[in-house]
């Protein structure tokens, strides 16, 4: 499996493009501030997002790590939600719904990604030709009311 990108939610993208960022930017000040980056960084130090030709695979933890793999084939949908102050810092939130069953709960969010718009881009290429690989169509099974 070769891999195409790796990435992680950043920090310091959190820091400049939210406002929770600069409210704790500011608390550091106090001192305050620097325990919250702290949290946040290991916190985003858990998680990292490797895609390949064929899956997206989640790595989390530190001292218990889980290995999870989205096949790319199965995502329906990739969103990217940005806000005002996340765009001038360069960040996104993006936002996968599939099949798999790591999202058949709830979506896969990956918050506070730099360049994220060029990543979303990238990985709806790559779904595309993993789809075309494998001969899939997708299919959307709509339930008509009468």
């Amino acid at each position: 499996m070769q891999q195409i990108d790796v990435f992680r939610s950043s920090t310091w993208g959190w820091l400049r493009g939210t406002l929770a960022g600069w409210a704790t930017l500011l608390s550091c000040l106090i001192g305050v501030g620097f325990l919250i980056i702290l949290v946040k960084w290991v916190e985003n130090l858990a998680a990292t997002y490797e895609i390949s030709e064929d899956r997206l695979v989640i790595r989390r933890g530190i001292f218990m790590k889980s290995i999870d793999e989205v096949e790319l084939y199965r995502i329906k949908d990739i969103r990217i939600d940005f806000s005002l102050i996340n765009q001038w810092a360069g960040i996104g939130t993006i936002t996968i719904n599939s099949s798999d069953e790591t999202t058949r709960r709830a979506p896969l969010v990956i918050p506070h990604i730099e360049e994220a718009q060029r990543r979303r881009e990238a990985l709806r290429a790559l779904v595309d030709a993993a789809r075309q690989r494998r001969h899939v169509r997708e299919i959307d099974m709509a339930h008509e009311e009468y």
